[in-house]
């Protein structure tokens, strides 16, 4: 992929919900969302997530999305893509972050990661009765 190709994303999360949330991104955006990747930290260790993310996202740019920042996930993430200017971890993931990504991967790692924690974080809202 060269640098004017959109980024790839990567769902990194407990059990089944990266799988999850790609099932839904994809059933929602349909073909736009072809660039999401999903995987699970079922049954493997920090060295084998790790192992498997850097294969994943190859020398593509990436976004890595986590769903918690401190849990194994996320370290795997904040190590796979420390030393790299081609991937960002994005921590948090929820679907609307995940849609905004797949119909803007071809922005610039730097803004593209700002725009999504703030299309994240503006889908979080209470419902119902004020208290």
């Amino acid at each position: 992929m060269s640098d004017s190709s959109g980024a790839i994303g990567v769902v990194v999360a407990h059990g089944a919900m990266a799988e999850g949330l790609v099932s839904a991104a994809r059933r929602i955006a349909g073909g736009s969302a072809d660039g999401l990747r999903a995987l699970s930290n079922d049954g493997k260790g920090p060295a084998q997530l790790r192992s498997e993310l850097d294969e994943i996202a190859g020398d593509d740019r990436a976004v890595v999305f986590v769903d918690l920042q401190s849990g194994s996930c996320g370290m795997a993430a904040l190590s796979c893509c420390r030393d790299s200017l081609r991937r960002v971890v994005v921590c948090g993931v929820n679907l609307p972050m995940l849609l905004d990504f797949v119909f803007n991967r071809d922005a610039p790692l730097e803004e593209l990661a700002v725009r999504l924690v703030e299309k994240g974080r503006a889908a979080i809202v209470p419902s119902g009765p004020k208290p």
